[in-house]
């Protein structure tokens, strides 16, 4: 069951309605760094956790702010569309948001949504729930999630350079913010699992007989002519503790040529084939 406010969970400003960013803040909504993505990413983690119930509880609570930014985000956009232009003769020449309009903002939010907001990107493709990971692993899910977050943390900070908005930049370093306190709370779930150590590899329940740990802990340089990029990953302990890292440089293939043989009758073939 869930609850809700009548008011926003940030207040939403906008000093100077701009049709064109509200396109752009379409990406904020129903991108893959949006914030339908991880309210619904979320949301299915929280419904399949199994384990301690206070990361179900947690990832249940962050999936409901995720949908107040999804709410605030939808009151900008319709904020940013006030004013557009409802017919091309409308002051086209003089007002410079009809010049907007023309110069690329979304003409759906006029012929689809009455001037709000969309479940889109900002190209207006409908957001498809390709992108919810949802493992059941909790370690899998964490990385997932803060890999998310950094992505929405990456599009916040470009969608506020792209505004002189007092309003926008304002509701824009509230998201900033909370994209840094996600990133951390997912971060901070590995560390309690006894971090990086302990909890990799994902899933670290696998039996090591049931791992070809051989081939486990190389990095494989597949360039004809270029050197290996020496690094962390090349040199030194792995990450779980379990072995050392190490380089094979072009080696030679284990595997065979792959052949099938001829086809088989009846398999709508050439007759050469068979």
């Amino acid at each position: 069951m869930f609850h809700h406010s009548s008011k926003l969970q940030y207040e939403v400003r906008v000093d100077r309605p701009d049709p064109q960013f509200a396109k752009y803040l379409q990406q904020a909504i129903g991108g893959v760094e949006g914030e339908i993505r991880v309210a619904m990413q979320y949301f299915f983690q929280a419904m399949g956790a199994r384990g301690d119930a206070k990361y179900r509880d947690m990832l249940m609570m962050t999936a409901t702010e995720e949908l107040s930014h999804i709410e605030f985000l939808g009151h900008a956009v319709a904020l940013n569309l006030e004013g557009a232009p409802l017919t091309v003769q409308e002051e086209a020449a003089k007002d410079p948001i009809v010049n907007a309009i023309m110069g690329g903002a979304n003409p759906r939010h006029i012929l689809s949504s009455g001037l709000s907001a969309m479940p889109v990107n900002a190209n207006g493709v409908p957001f498809d729930m390709s992108h919810i990971y949802a493992t059941g692993n909790l370690a899998a899910d964490m990385m997932a999630n803060a890999t998310a977050e950094s992505g929405g943390r990456v599009l916040a900070s470009r969608l506020y350079n792209m505004t002189d908005d007092s309003g926008m930049k304002d509701m824009l370093s509230f998201l900033i913010a909370r994209d840094t306190m996600h990133q951390q709370q997912w971060l901070a779930v590995i560390e309690e699992l006894g971090g990086w150590e302990k909890a990799l590899p994902v899933p670290n329940s696998t039996p090591e007989e049931h791992e070809a740990m051989e081939h486990s802990y190389y990095f494989l340089n597949t360039s004809l002519d270029e050197p290996t990029p020496e690094g962390r990953w090349t040199s030194g302990p792995s990450l779980d503790g379990r072995s050392e890292f190490s380089i094979r440089e072009r080696p030679e293939p284990l595997g065979q040529k792959p052949d099938l043989g001829k086809a088989r009758p009846h398999s709508g073939t050439q007759i050469e084939q068979q």
